[in-house]
């Protein structure tokens, strides 16, 4: 089995143990090298706007998210780095990478977990934060755990979002089968809607905490700190024992949850030198791409950047992780 890469956190909820058996960072520079030699690839530049200023189309995710809040404010930093970057609004991880693949995107932000079965994944820039799994449900409800969902209404993310998929195998390690629930993809605002009308029995999101759609009183969390070992021993290494904190929602009581890494991936032909760009655009501006829904772990270091597991380094980015990290 892959081992997920450490790396340093710039605020971090909960730390997941160090494993001793992990690929070094020298390595995945190393993929990124052999992913350029293997696809020959000179680079092509994204579109171009005022002045020729390169122009990258990143997919994002709902408005009211964190895809979205981070989108938005590494657009307004981005001049700073002779960058020019629109935001497309999306459901979520599988749609942007559908973008990708369809040439029309240029970079996305993406689950790690969305993007493992993938033969050909796309390069990353960098690992930026850790997305929380949230399960909300009433909180005059009877539902205590996962496992008592069985024959619930469940929305699990919207159509085209990575929480369909980790939402799944989150059922799945709790004991359940999906021909058990009725399960909807509804964005999130109107899953919140309905949750607190009684038209759904919980809603699963992955996101950022605090999510504001989930800021309301009559809303709980389900502790999920007891699935995250089926879970890894399921479906892999992605998925981190997390904890959010008491008060992170109004009232709220300390929840373990799991995490999974946000990756920042690119077009395999992103021009070097945009690439490049894009990823100086985190390092030095780290202080202004913290969006509000992003109190959890961070991951805008160097060191912790390039901690993207199998999924393999721009070429661009590698240059200049190396250029800040050695």
């Amino acid at each position: 089995m892959n081992q997920r890469p450490g790396g340093d956190r710039t605020t971090a909820v909960a730390d997941t143990p160090r494993r001793r058996d992990r690929p070094t960072r020298r390595e995945f520079l190393g993929y990124a090298a052999a992913f350029t030699a293997g696809l020959g690839l000179a680079g092509t530049v994204a579109g171009c706007g005022d002045g020729d200023v390169p122009v990258i189309r990143l997919a994002a995710g709902e408005v009211g998210g964190f895809y979205h809040a981070f989108a938005q404010l590494l657009s307004r930093v981005a001049a700073d780095g002779g960058l020019r970057i629109d935001p497309i609004t999306t459901a979520g991880s599988l749609e942007n990478l559908s973008l990708l693949a369809a040439g029309d995107a240029d970079a996305a932000l993406v689950l790690a977990d969305s993007i493992t079965s993938n033969q050909e994944p796309p390069p990353a820039i960098g690992r930026v934060y850790e997305n929380y799994l949230q399960v909300a449900v009433r909180a005059d409800g009877r539902l205590g755990s996962v496992a008592d969902l069985r024959g619930a209404r469940i929305n699990l993310g919207a159509a085209g979002s990575g929480a369909t998929r980790t939402g799944e195998k989150l059922l799945l390690a709790a004991g359940l089968a999906l021909s058990e629930l009725t399960i909807t993809h509804l964005p999130l605002r109107e899953a919140a809607e309905a949750l607190l009308a009684g038209r759904l029995d919980a809603l699963l999101w992955a996101g950022g905490v605090p999510t504001p759609a989930l800021a309301d009183q009559r809303l709980r969390l389900l502790d999920l700190g007891a699935l995250t070992t089926p879970m890894r021993d399921r479906f892999g290494y992605l998925y981190d024992p997390v904890l959010i904190p008491a008060g992170t929602y109004p009232g709220s009581a300390a929840v373990q949850t799991i995490g999974v890494a946000n990756l920042l991936v690119a077009a395999a032909g992103l021009a070097e030198q945009t690439a490049a760009a894009l990823t100086r655009l985190l390092l030095t501006r780290a202080e202004a791409l913290i969006p509000a829904e992003a109190a959890g772990t961070q991951f805008l270091t160097a060191r912790s950047l390039i901690g993207t597991g199998t999924v393999p380094l721009h070429p661009g980015a590698a240059a200049v992780y190396r250029e800040f990290h050695g």
